[in-house]
């Protein structure tokens, strides 16, 4: 005769990591409630089920409309450290939509995630960084960060935090440099950039060439490159292995060397290397002769 058994493993379907989501319009007013719980384990299941929705736009807009944004800036103070990580994933996401930087800046998340730029949890410093780095691919979304004071602590960061993130924030610093680069000026970050040009890593190497692209536009800008002896390397970079950097680095030549000091420098750096290397960096202009 059979006998009833209840089974000691949990259903396949089921995740034990996530909150059950709510059927419907239920489905996000409920997540949130659960976000505010006083519940460590019911807050962890919250983020872990909302990083999955945040990937649809339509569930951001949602989101944002019934005040998860607020819910979210208050765990990021949270003293457990998946919460704080799985909350700057949240945020990271949401970031990719445009609905989601617009948001950023309508409910002050900008300022909110900078009091985790010192995190000793790197997952979670790199998250809330490809947050900013998506958020200043939307202009206002890089006055946002000028605004809020945030270019000196990301040249600061950039001396200090480990390559891979080092990568992130150079993409950061380029749009919000475009827009305006007087703090970053007064912070150093020339130098920090020269640094940069010289390292083994071609990814960092190209984008500290495109952060000096946008640091050069302004005439302050070609005055510290060409004070802190930049030129020379830039020139150098034209040689470079990679396309982009050579690219980067010719586009940061440009801006720098229209003043009389940084043509000079350029000229001294190019006869330095010989005219016959000068001349495989110029266009074929056989054809039109």
């Amino acid at each position: 005769m059979a006998h009833a058994r209840i089974s000691m493993y949990m259903p396949p379907d089921i995740d034990p990591t996530k909150a059950a989501i709510a059927y419907g319009c239920r489905a996000l007013p409920k997540l949130n409630e659960e976000l505010r719980s006083e519940t460590l384990l019911t807050r962890q299941k919250a983020l872990v089920a909302l990083c999955d929705l945040m990937h649809d736009p339509e569930y951001v807009y949602e989101a944002i409309n019934i005040g998860c944004l607020e819910s979210l800036k208050a765990l990021l103070m949270d003293d457990d450290n998946l919460v704080r990580i799985k909350t700057t994933e949240v945020l990271y996401i949401m970031a990719t939509h445009n609905i989601g930087r617009t948001g950023f800046l309508q409910h002050g998340v900008i300022i909110a995630l900078s009091f985790l730029l010192n995190d000793f949890q790197t997952v979670c410093r790199e998250n809330l960084h490809q947050a900013y780095k998506h958020l200043a691919q939307l202009p206002e979304g890089a006055r946002g960060i000028v605004n809020s004071g945030l270019i000196p602590s990301l040249v600061q960061k950039l001396q200090v935090e480990e390559e891979h993130i080092q990568e992130i924030i150079l993409d950061t610093l380029a749009p919000c440099l475009q827009e305006d680069a007087t703090e970053a000026l007064k912070s150093q970050a020339v130098p920090c950039f020269k640094e940069k040009l010289l390292s083994g890593n071609p990814q960092i190497r190209s984008k500290a060439a495109r952060a000096l692209i946008a640091i050069s536009i302004p005439l302050e800008g070609k005055n510290q490159v060409w004070e802190n002896e930049v030129i020379p390397i830039l020139v150098d970079l034209l040689s470079d292995p990679e396309d982009e950097v050579q690219a980067n680095a010719a586009g940061a030549l440009m801006h720098a060397t229209v003043t009389t000091e940084g043509c000079n420098a350029k000229g001294r750096s190019w006869r330095f290397q010989g005219v016959s290397e000068s001349y495989k960096l110029l266009p074929n202009l056989s054809s039109f002769s």
